[in-house]
């Protein structure tokens, strides 16, 4: 079974048992997550697309970590001025097991 998430703005195939990086969301390590915004759903014998979301479809998760991605570096530039600011950037994630569909 296969199934289209959408969560953080970006959308995640999905099936049972797959980890998956995702924007931060609340939660402890080993708490569960729900995500209601299912967008498409799948096997081999039936589909149902969604317009936008499905109605009653749910996709369970278990928090697995919280943590920060790496640094990304990031400069601000004027030509002639002499003026130059680098400056970094840690966008903060969390990793999501899939457990039921």
């Amino acid at each position: 079974m296969l199934a289209v998430i959408k969560t953080g703005g970006k959308q995640y195939l999905v099936k049972k048992g797959d980890k998956i990086k995702i924007e931060k969301i609340e939660g402890k390590e080993g708490s569960a997550a729900k995500f209601s915004e299912v967008l498409f759903l799948g096997d081999e014998k039936s589909v149902k697309v969604g317009n936008p979301f499905l109605k009653g479809a749910v996709v369970e998760g278990k928090i697995l970590k919280q943590a920060k991605a790496k640094k990304v570096w990031g400069i601000k530039y004027k030509a002639k001025k002499r003026y130059k600011v680098k400056f970094g950037h840690r966008q903060m994630f969390t990793e999501v097991e899939i457990t039921k569909i």
